[in-house]
């Protein structure tokens, strides 16, 4: 088995909420409940925090976590990881874990890290789910995967690749989108999840690689690995976890948890 290693890519500045990893919510930080719902995973050995600023480490400290020092200048949370995977020795499958989703399904990172230690031709796993809302598809912060339906015998069923990501609507329905295609399946839309497993070779490539055509365009770092023919493979899962972008989303986060059952 594959040793595998929970990265959370931590940069403190954030646009639509400024600082949002250290807000507080139920007395931990965005970043603590994010840590603690990964750790949940049964695959990986363990979880590392990627950060690029001091009150982010004193932070994960404050919960005994474990943190990296990385640039501040990193394009991109893949960049992140692969200054981690350069320090570190003895693992294979890195997997990228959003540290602002705090209700993050640890069975989600298990099915993306499990699906790209499954197939030896993938260069990275990530994960989707359908899109059944036409609403979805014209909103530019739900990225959208063009998928191709794997046909070998060795692929599980139902499994996918990726072929595109983007922020617009595709693949474009030329006649025009009718509830028949919302209904397909296998689905014609996808809705891109923000988790991703690498392996390190890939880590070492991203890293060396610069940002093509693409990626500037769309500025989503998974088309630097499409434009450059990679191997992008893609587990189902049936809903998308909220992350945390704006005080809306916060707000919303802590309403869900004050509902819950106090343990």
């Amino acid at each position: 088995m594959p040793r595998c290693q929970i990265v959370l890519p931590a940069r403190l500045a954030s646009t639509r909420l400024p600082e949002k990893l250290l807000r507080r919510v139920a007395g931990k930080t965005i970043l603590q409940h994010t840590y603690e719902a990964a750790g949940k995973s049964k695959l990986a050995d363990r979880i590392v925090i990627a950060v690029d600023d001091h009150r982010v480490a004193e932070a994960v400290e404050t919960f005994g976590g474990t943190w990296v020092m990385t640039s501040p200048d990193c394009a991109s949370g893949t960049d992140r990881i692969a200054e981690v995977a350069r320090t570190t020795s003895n693992v294979d499958i890195f997997v990228n874990v959003q540290a602002d989703e705090p209700e993050i399904d640890p069975k989600v990172i298990d099915l993306v890290a499990a699906r790209l230690m499954d197939d030896d031709a993938a260069d990275m796993a990530t994960a989707g789910t359908p899109i059944r809302n036409e609403r979805l598809l014209t909103d530019p912060s739900c990225v959208k995967i063009v998928m191709a339906w794997e046909t070998e015998p060795k692929s599980r069923a139902g499994q996918g690749r990726a072929v595109y990501f983007s922020r617009a609507t595709v693949p474009f329905v030329r006649d025009g989108v009718r509830p028949c295609h919302l209904d397909a399946e296998p689905p014609l839309f996808w809705h891109h999840i923000g988790l991703y497993a690498y392996r390190r070779d890939f880590l070492e490539w991203f890293a060396a690689s610069p940002q093509g055509t693409l990626e500037q365009a769309e500025k989503l770092e998974q088309l630097r690995a499409i434009e450059a023919g990679k191997r992008i493979v893609v587990v189902r899962v049936e809903a998308a976890t909220p992350g945390i972008d704006t005080q809306a989303d916060l707000d919303a986060f802590t309403k869900r948890l004050e509902g819950l059952p106090r343990t």
